[in-house]
């Protein structure tokens, strides 16, 4: 019984996968055939829907020149500097190592 379930699933695999490299050739012939009239047409150009080069350079220098650098102001400490000395559950756990290492 379980050859027959093994091979009914080995067919609907083979049949999944041939469908789908079927629709993957379809799905990339439309989009060379759109891509070719995009293309033409100059839609493929990634700038087509900005401004004239003038326009885009003033807005660039004038978005350079808002720009400041702003210094961090937090002090750097380290985060060893704020630990608890000799914490008991620190040493608890040390202990119990130690006796784990022993036996």
């Amino acid at each position: 019984m379980s050859g027959i379930i093994q091979t009914i699933s080995n067919f609907f695999i083979r049949v999944f996968a041939f469908f789908s490299v079927v629709f993957k050739l379809v799905a990339n012939s439309i989009k060379n055939f759109f891509g070719f009239f995009a293309s033409r047409f100059g839609l493929t150009q990634t700038d087509y829907f900005l401004e004239t080069d003038e326009a885009q350079t003033m807005k660039r220098s004038e978005a350079k020149e808002r720009i400041e650098n702003k210094q961090d102001t937090t002090s750097s400490y380290s985060a060893t500097t704020n630990r608890r000395k000799k914490a008991k559950i620190d040493d608890y756990f040390l202990n119990m190592a130690r006796e784990v290492k022993k036996t």
